[in-house]
């Protein structure tokens, strides 16, 4: 597919362009966005192909797309914001804030544990409907009641959609406001981005419709863990990889208005690449007009390793900070340095500090890809060496 490309690169940062290029042309992508900052101001700025996945209406400048798991990394931009203000204690147990999460052998899980997908719950016992997953009660109740998996804080296993529940019900219980309006007040409408946490009615027309496509074949394998691969583990329905991408049964329809404006901060953001490019950027320091988000000390925090190894839901080896996942061979960001999260299917943002680096990537084709991405990947790689020359 040669698409038209929209956007602009500054100079030195073509191969961005050529990569992104190559990923409609070869790697099947149908509509998509890419944006970097670099120290600080907008050095890619690119878009093409359609708003919709198999429609024909071409995505625009202000086009945004439902992003999935790269949510979590703006989501936990709010608790690590709290903290900072000394509204939130890592250290504290969640009870503390939340006395009903004691159940199930939780007595002991700490905040860090919680934004480190270490709080043993990345499953439940009964799947919740949509409409319960969107109601801002049943999911709370949900995981305040489930039994732990395990120990608390003793392994780690990525939370994939109890994330939502955990954190909103924590800042709810912290502070009285939720994470979507936090992201809102705090931080998106400082920074002028164009990215929700429970899309407002009158964003609506901006998004694109998302679906599936299947990979060119070999691209986006995950590496795995030997006697149990990753496939495997999707396959087997009493698994914990395959109960907790199912903690939401039957699965969520991502064009449905309704499930777009739910907070859900696992799984539900939408927004721009730009926004999320300039999101990052912000977390490790000044962009163009003099905004910031973090501290010195909470950017040091962000990019700090809370768990690593072996993944119980993933199957394959991890690495977690404070809600955001580390750079490492199951999930390449730009450097050791870097911190952020990819969403299941293709979309990827991060910061890097050491480069000075904000990136952020959004695509309405959604592949079998959980971590790596071969069109993010792409676009990482060309990055990388364009800092290199």
């Amino acid at each position: 597919m040669v698409v038209d490309i929209q956007g602009a690169v500054n100079e030195g940062y073509e191969p961005v362009r050529d990569a992104f290029a190559r990923n409609f042309e070869v790697l099947g992508d149908r509509g998509a966005a890419v944006a970097v900052y670099r120290d600080g101001r907008k050095v890619v700025d690119l878009w093409a192909g359609t708003k919709d996945a198999n429609g024909s209406e071409p995505w625009t400048a202000d086009t945004a797309q439902i992003v999935r798991s790269a949510t979590k990394g703006v989501a936990a931009a709010v608790a690590l914001l709290l903290q900072q203000r000394g509204l939130l204690d890592l250290d504290a147990p969640v009870a503390s804030y939340w006395p009903e999460f004691k159940a199930g052998g939780k007595d002991r899980t700490l905040v860090r544990h919680l934004l480190a997908h270490q709080a043993g719950v990345p499953a439940l016992d009964r799947g919740l409907t949509v409409a319960q997953a969107a109601d801002g009660v049943s999911g709370a109740r949900a995981v305040a009641a489930q039994r732990a998996f395990w120990e608390p804080g003793t392994a780690h296993g990525y939370h994939a959609q109890t994330f939502s529940w955990l954190l909103s019900e924590l800042v709810l219980r912290a502070t009285g406001r939720t994470v979507g309006g936090i992201l809102a007040e705090e931080i998106a409408e400082p920074l002028g981005l164009d990215f929700w946490i429970g899309l407002p009615e009158g964003e609506e027309h901006r998004v694109g419709r998302v679906a599936p496509v299947e990979p060119p074949a070999g691209a986006g394998v995950l590496k795995t863990r030997p006697r149990r691969n990753v496939s495997e583990a999707y396959a087997d329905p009493e698994s914990l990889t395959r109960r907790a991408f199912a903690a939401i049964d039957p699965l969520p329809d991502e064009n449905d208005p309704a499930y777009r404006a739910a907070e859900l901060p696992a799984s539900a953001g939408i927004g721009t690449a730009r926004a999320l490019a300039r999101f990052y950027a912000a977390t490790i320091g000044v962009v163009e007009d003099g905004a910031r988000i973090f501290t010195p000390a909470t950017t040091a925090l962000a990019g700090t390793e809370f768990a690593a190894g072996p993944d119980r839901v993933l199957v394959v080896g991890t690495r977690f900070g404070p809600g955001y996942m580390l750079h490492g061979p199951a999930s390449p960001l730009l450097s050791p340095a870097s911190f952020g999260h990819p969403g299941r299917g293709g979309s990827l943002a991060f910061a890097d500090p050491e480069a000075g680096v904000g990136f952020g990537y959004v695509t309405n084709a959604h592949a079998k890809s959980v971590t790596a991405d071969p069109r993010a990947q792409s676009l990482v790689r060309a990055l990388r060496g364009c800092l290199a020359g």
